[in-house]
């Protein structure tokens, strides 16, 4: 039986990526689930991207889309550039583009508008990049964009009294739709830790792979976790989003 394998936020490190899965050293019969944000940061999101598309074809994967995907995305599609999205890693993103052709980036567009939202597994375990607010479950989410921008499902779940058990009625209704929910979009070295954490039944393993930190891979039966190097030292003369 293959592991399932979360991989969080990889903002254009194609370095730290392919370091942290050589030390997953991932298995024919694996299944590769990727937290969103591909893209802005370091210099070589089109090829991570152009990886990700060759890795799908011999490795079950699932892209789970991010807020800076969905960016690269509008921008692919229609060469709009959103004023925000270049300030945080849009310009080293369009960037990497230089040398791929249109039909390269009509591959990749398609690639992005095939990420989705959230994943829901056998065992009901919620994958997605940020949060959600619908008490009733990430399916009945009113406003999409929730899913790739929200922090309240992080910061409750690390505020909570963590002697409230969960079939009390203080229990938050969110947490109990699904056995274990997986996010990335807010750097756990915001919260001084490099590695993944864990908040009542959340596991938040974006380890800042965007700044200083590090991407991370999580086999989420075993809870063991590999990292990649920080990507400071992968990409020397860059700044990555350290602005």
């Amino acid at each position: 039986m293959g592991r399932t394998i979360a991989i969080g936020d990889i903002h254009g490190g194609l370095k730290a990526l392919i370091q942290v899965l050589n030390k997953v050293e991932i298995k024919d019969e694996d299944t590769l689930i990727f937290m969103g944000d591909y893209v802005d940061g370091w210099s070589e999101a089109a090829q991570v991207i152009q990886f990700l598309i060759e890795l799908s074809e011999t490795i079950d994967c699932v892209f789970i889309k991010g807020n800076h995907d969905v960016w690269a995305e509008e921008w692919l599609r229609s060469g709009d550039v959103h004023p925000t999205w270049y300030m945080h890693g849009g310009k080293e993103t369009m960037e990497s583009y230089n040398g791929f052709s249109d039909e390269d980036k009509a591959k990749h567009l398609n690639f992005f508008e095939n990420t989705k939202m959230y994943h829901i597994d056998a065992e009901n375990r919620l994958f997605l990049h940020a949060g959600f607010t619908s008490m009733h479950g990430v399916e009945k989410e009113v406003f999409q964009q929730t899913l790739y921008f929200d922090r309240t499902l992080w910061e409750m779940a690390l505020t909570m009294d963590k002697r409230i058990e969960k079939h009390s009625e203080l229990y938050p209704k969110r947490l109990k739709h699904y056995n274990e929910i997986y996010i990335g979009h807010t750097p756990t070295t915001n919260f001084s830790s490099d590695i993944p954490m864990q908040a009542a039944n959340v596991w938040n393993i974006d380890t800042g792979a965007a700044f200083k930190g590090k991407i991370t891979a999580m086999n989420i039966d075993t809870k063991t976790f590999w990292q990649s190097d920080n990507l400071p030292s992968l990409y020397p003369n860059e700044k990555g989003r350290n602005k």
